[in-house]
Formats: C-alpha cells, structure tokens, sequence
C-alpha cells in the first residue's frame, strides 16, 4: 500500500438556508476533499470541513498544505503506517490539523479497504450499532426556533443544540421557546460559541437553569481558562454542566483544561483534533478523568460526518446525541448515497472502509480547486 499519488480538492456545497452563530453567518459550505492511490490501485478517501471564525486555518490553507507540503511528503510512504506518517507531518509543521486529519482518514480507509476490514473495526470495533443525533437551531427567532424544534422532535430526536451567545434576552426567549415546543424529556443544549463575555454567561446560564439544560458549551474565549473555570462553577450551582469546545485543541489544552477544573465534558472533532486516532487518543484521557465527550462539528459534508459518527459508536465514553450533523444543512453533498440524518439515527457502517463513495458527478459540480501530487 504505497501511496504514489495524491488528490486534493476544494468543494463548495450550498447550505439549505443561511445560518447564523455567533461566529457569524454562512451559506455555503467550503470543504477539503482528499484521495490517496497506492501502487496496486487501491484509493482511500478523507475530507474536512473548517469552519470560517472556528478554525485556525482556512481551507484554502489546508489545501495548499496538502498540495505543497504533506502531500510530497507522503509520497513514498505505506498508507497503514499512520504514526510515521503523522511524525513526519508534525515535523514539517505542527499546526495544519486538519490537513492531517484528511491525509489520515484517507490512508486508514485505504488500509481498511485491502484489510476488508470496516472503519470501526479498524478502530477496535464498535460498541454500538446506532447511534443517534443532536438536532441543531441556529441563532432564530423565538417562534422560528419553536418551529424547529417541534419539528426534529417529532422526526424522532432526542436532543437539540441552541446557538446563544449574541443578545441575552433574544437568547433565553429562543432557549424558553424550544423548551415548551417539545416536552421535559427533550434535552437541550445552549452553545455560546465564545460569544458572551464572563457577566453575560453567567447571566445567561442563571436565567435559564429552570429550563433542564443538559449541557452549557464554550460560552466565553476558550484562552481564559480561569474565566471558563469560574463560569463553570456558576454554571454547576444551578445544575448545569460545562462542555468546553473552542478550548480543545490537542492534548496539552485538554490536560490544562482537566488541571483548571474549566469544564464537565469536553467536545472533540476529528479535524480539530488531528485525525481518527488522536481523536479517541483524546476521549481516552477524558474517560480517565471522569469526563465524557461530545463528538462532531455542524456543517461536515458525507465523509467525514460518516467518520466521526464511526469514532462515536467505538467509545463508550462519548454521550448520546453527537453533532456532525452537517447533512441536514446542506443541499446536497459528495458521496453517493448522502446520510439520512432526518430520523435523527443511523446504522454504524459495516462495509470497508468508511462505508462511503465519492459522487464523481457531485464533485466535478461542487469542486472549485484541484491538485494531484504525483
């Protein structure tokens, strides 16, 4: 399995609609695509969707990384040798994560392929064989969101994210909305995005504790960790728990956050964090601190929503309701068969691999930038 050549793409998928976070509005989805041919012909595929005023880096970036740098790199290489692969990465530059997580994910669907092995077992196998969704309402109106919510509830979800983290007031009428369109057992989620200063998350978290919020996540800049830790404490003396997010970003922040006492549970996400492996690496070590994990990330086209879903079911410390939910966002998409998340539930995959195609009619449509190292 030597890979000789590389594909990487930019795509450009339309949203359903515009949506708006407190990181701001977007309505398009721009997502790297990469494929990996070894020397028999074998090809294995990755994808990661940054996220404008999320991520580091932008797309553009990862792509001219994968074209220019990790790409040549890799060249050579066998796919199933990740580690090697990820230190020689790491050595070139140690930022550029979600780069890596594309090039990764694409040798180990590679490597699954010719093992005739599912990701899962891959992965050391699954521990479910479904796992369930977490719907997601944007920052909208009180009665837009209402609307929502009734809806995902009665497709069949368990569980809602809310976007706060803008006005106070239109941010506790949307959450008091969503709760009396659906009923008691219905968990809600508030995410502030960083969007609140220290006063305002405390306020907002106080004013709504009454409505059974199952989780407060990253209301405040993740770089103030004594801030989100005081916050945390505010947050829990109503019952509330913290889930830190845009404070994550690889292992030395995630012990810092344990030592802080900055958060109850953490969010991971398989680009943020790097790849497939560092990203149980990382569930694996909140498990040991008593921590569990949240998986995904909201605008993520088939691939690598099939990805995270695939590292969900393989460990029992990640919660129900996990948030790669960017199929319900997007017009259409670039594999065959796009996710079915409208019952808010889907299968673990079976097949090998990833258990997904890339469309070459969808891509020829949706790709703006393409390179091929080799």
């Amino acid at each position: 399995m030597t890979i000789v050549r590389i594909e990487a793409s930019i795509v450009a998928v339309p949203l359903t609609q515009p949506y708006q976070t407190a990181h701001g509005v977007r309505e398009v989805q721009r997502s790297l695509v990469v494929q990996v041919h070894d020397a028999t012909g074998g090809i294995g595929t990755g994808n990661v969707d940054p996220s404008p005023g999320y991520s580091r880096e932008s797309v553009a970036d990862h792509f001219a990384a994968v074209r220019d740098r990790f790409g040549p790199a890799l060249l050579g290489m066998p796919a199933a040798n990740v580690h090697r692969m990820m230190a020689r990465f790491d050595a070139i530059d140690p930022a550029l994560l979600d780069a890596k997580a594309a090039l990764e994910m694409a040798c180990m669907d590679l490597t699954a392929r010719r093992a005739g092995l599912s990701m899962a077992e891959l992965l050391g196998g699954a521990v479910r064989s479904e796992v369930r969704f977490n719907a997601w309402i944007g920052m909208l109106s009180p009665e837009d969101a209402a609307r929502e919510a009734a809806h995902w509830h009665a497709a069949g979800f368990r569980s809602c994210k809310v976007k706060v983290g803008g006005d106070l007031e239109q941010d506790c009428a949307r959450v008091r909305a969503v709760r009396e369109a659906t009923d008691s057992a219905f968990r809600i989620r508030a995410d502030g995005n960083e969007g609140y200063g220290e006063a305002d998350a405390i306020a907002f978290v106080e004013r709504c504790a009454g409505l059974g919020l199952e989780l407060y996540e990253q209301p405040i800049p993740g770089d103030d960790l004594a801030a989100l830790a005081r916050v945390r404490a505010r947050s829990n003396a109503v019952g509330v728990p913290l889930m830190a997010d845009e404070a994550l970003i690889d292992h030395s922040s995630l012990i810092a956050i344990i030592r802080a006492g900055a958060a109850d549970i953490v969010k991971v996400k398989v680009m943020k964090q790097g790849g497939l492996l560092a990203t149980r690496r990382m569930i694996a070590t909140a498990e040991a601190a008593g921590m569990p994990c949240v998986i995904g990330h909201g605008y993520g086209l088939g691939v690598c929503t099939t990805a995270e879903m695939i590292v969900a079911a393989t460990a029992a410390n990640v919660i129900e309701g996990i948030e790669c939910v960017g199929p319900l966002k997007t017009r259409d998409d670039i594999v065959t068969a796009k996710p079915d998340l409208s019952r808010g539930v889907l299968e673990v995959p079976v097949s090998p691999g990833l258990g997904v195609e890339l469309d070459p009619v969808r891509m020829q449509r949706f790709t703006t930038e393409h390179a091929v190292v080799g």
